[in-house]
């Protein structure tokens, strides 16, 4: 006499395809929504001093080499410090209790405590004057800075961004005199692009 009818027979397979689906499910959820473009893309700290890129870099047309000046020249692109500020503001807006923070920071030669908005990880060698001049312009990694208030971190900056950008640049580069134009939208050059010989070693 049969008990139990032959269709329980597939419960051990159908158990089996369900394990192996929910795990990949899973696997592709934490892969995906745990990526740096969902947990990071986004981030802008509170600054120490309310400082607007969108009024500096857009609507005053600051160029960014004027305040980041050894980009060219530099692994960093470099905060400036108080005395590139004070250039300014020791005419412009001098009394604004915005500036406080700034003011302290030029009485007591304590530099400002800016929160760094796009950090890579220890173990990454990334080189600004390389990469422009190269001919790849602000933009393409920071986005958009001269429409931001509080500047954000527009990409992800993880390995495989900066690899698909290594694999086809082109789209990025521009004319050197175009690096710092947030809008330029002309014909990119047509170049190819050699890493220098410290990059080799991530870039074969």
């Amino acid at each position: 006499m049969q008990l139990f009818p032959r269709s329980l027979n597939y419960i051990p397979l159908i158990a089996a395809v369900a394990v192996a689906g929910g795990g990949a499910s899973a696997t592709w959820a934490i892969w995906y929504y745990a990526s740096p473009k969902n947990l990071q893309v986004g981030y802008a700290p509170e600054q120490p001093i309310d400082y607007s890129h969108k009024l500096h870099a857009g609507d005053l047309g600051i160029d960014c080499r004027y305040c980041h000046a050894n980009v060219e020249r530099s692994q960093e692109a470099m905060v400036p410090p108080t005395q590139t500020c004070m250039g300014c503001h020791s005419v412009v807006k001098k009394d604004s209790e915005k500036l406080d923070a700034l003011r302290d920071s030029w009485d007591t030669g304590d530099p400002v405590h800016w929160v760094r908005v796009h950090k890579l990880p220890d173990h990454v060698f990334f080189d600004h004057s390389v990469h422009v001049a190269v001919g790849v312009g602000c933009v393409s990694c920071h986005g958009r800075v001269d429409q931001m208030e509080v500047v954000r971190l527009e990409e992800p900056i993880s390995m495989g961004w900066c690899l698909e950008c290594h694999r086809d640049p082109q789209p990025n580069l521009r004319p050197r005199e175009e690096i710092t134009n947030m809008t330029w939208s002309g014909q990119h050059p047509d170049t190819e692009v050699n890493p220098p010989e410290h990059c080799t070693g991530c870039h074969r």
